[in-house]
C-alpha cells in the first residue's frame, strides 16, 4: 500500500491535475467564505460549509476520474493485479492519496476562519464539528469516486458517474417532500448526507453521522475491492 500511496502522490505532484485542483479548491474555497460571512457580516459557518459540500460533490470527482480508469486505459491494471501487493492495499493506497490531497486543502482553508476570530465571535466547537464532519463527507464522496472510476476506462465517464452517484446521496432527502408513506421517508433519510450533515452546522455532534459516512466510505472501498477482485480471475 506504501509504494502505491507515493506513486499517487508523486502523480498528483508532477501532473496538472493535483495543482488543477488545489488551485480550483482554494479559490473557491475564498470565494464561497467571502459571500458567506465577511460579505454577510456574520460569524456563523454553516452556510460556508453548506456550499462547499454541494461544490465538493463535483470537485472530488475530478481528482478521483483518473485513479484506476487510467490504469486500464493505459493497460496497466494488470501489473497492479499481478504485483506484490493485495488488491486491498492498492485500493486504499490511491484512496489514501486522494484522501490527503483532499484534507490537506481543507485543512489550509480552515485557516480563513482565524479572520473570524479577529473581527467576529466564533464558537469553536461548532467549527471543529464542521470541519471533522466536511472531512467525513468528503472521505466518502472519495471512496465513491474511486470506485466509480474501478468500473471504466473512460477518465470522463468516471467523474460523470461519480458526479450522478453523490448527488443521488445528497438530493434523495429532497424525495420526501413529494413521498407522504412514512416508512419510505425514513428510508429515503436514512441514505441522505445532506441530511446528516445539517446537524453539525447547528452546533450538534451527531456521532451516528460519523458512524454513517465511514460506513459509505468502508462499503464503496469494499466494492471497489470486488471488482478487482472478480476482474483478477475472470
Amino acid at each position: 500500500m506504501k509504494a502505491v500511496y507515493k506513486k499517487e502522490m508523486r502523480s498528483y505532484l508532477t501532473s496538472p491535475i493535483g495543482y488543477v485542483f488545489v488551485g480550483i479548491y482554494l479559490l473557491l474555497a475564498g470565494a464561497v467564505f467571502c459571500y458567506s460571512t465577511l460579505f454577510s457580516m456574520t460569524a456563523d459557518v454553516s452556510s460556508y460549509f453548506t456550499i462547499m459540500m454541494l461544490l465538493q460533490a463535483i470537485l472530488l470527482p475530478l481528482l478521483t476520474m483518473k485513479s484506476f480508469s487510467e490504469e486500464r486505459k493505459q493497460r496497466t491494471e494488470q501489473l497492479l493485479l499481478t504485483a506484490p501487493v493485495s488488491i486491498t492495499g492498492f485500493v486504499l493506497g490511491k484512496f489514501f492519496a486522494a484522501l490527503t490531497l483532499y484534507g490537506a486543502c481543507t485543512l489550509f482553508s480552515s485557516l480563513y476562519f482565524l479572520i473570524l476570530y479577529i473581527y467576529g465571535q466564533v464558537k469553536t466547537a461548532v467549527l471543529f464539528g464542521n470541519i471533522v464532519a466536511f472531512l467525513l463527507v468528503g472521505m466518502a464522496f472519495i471512496a465513491i469516486g474511486v470506485f466509480v472510476s474501478a468500473l471504466t476506462e473512460n477518465q470522463l465517464a468516471a467523474a460523470v458517474g461519480s458526479v450522478g452517484v453523490i448527488l443521488f446521496f445528497l438530493c434523495v432527502s429532497l424525495l420526501n417532500n413529494l413521498i407522504n408513506v412514512y416508512f419510505i421517508r425514513f428510508i429515503l433519510s436514512a441514505f441522505s448526507i445532506f441530511s446528516r450533515f445539517q446537524g453539525f452546522t447547528q452546533g450538534v455532534f451527531d456521532f451516528s453521522a460519523v458512524f454513517y459516512y465511514l460506513s459509505v466510505c468502508a462499503v464503496f472501498l469494499f466494492l471497489t475491492v470486488r471488482v478487482f477482485d472478480r476482474r483478477r480471475y475472470d
